[in-house]
């Protein structure tokens, strides 16, 4: 759960600019599967498992930044 802790250090800003690369990434990953020439089919995993973690973190952000507003 380390990644999660890197994750909460991180500003909103930092976060964003990350889940947009890892959605690229995603994307890359999706066409190199189709034309069977993904190396580390693993790697589709661990992207779509970072994207979930920041956009859960992005949720918990909002959801106390109503509840304090």
């Amino acid at each position: 759960m380390a990644k999660m802790e890197d994750l909460r250090t991180k500003t909103d800003d930092q976060l964003g600019e990350q889940l947009t690369s890892l959605k690229r990434e995603q994307l890359n990953l999706r066409f190199q599967a189709a034309t069977n020439q993904l190396e580390r089919s693993a790697r589709v995993k661990e992207v779509r498992r970072e994207i979930a973690q920041i956009k859960t973190l992005q949720t918990e952000r909002a959801k106390s930044a109503t509840a304090q507003g």
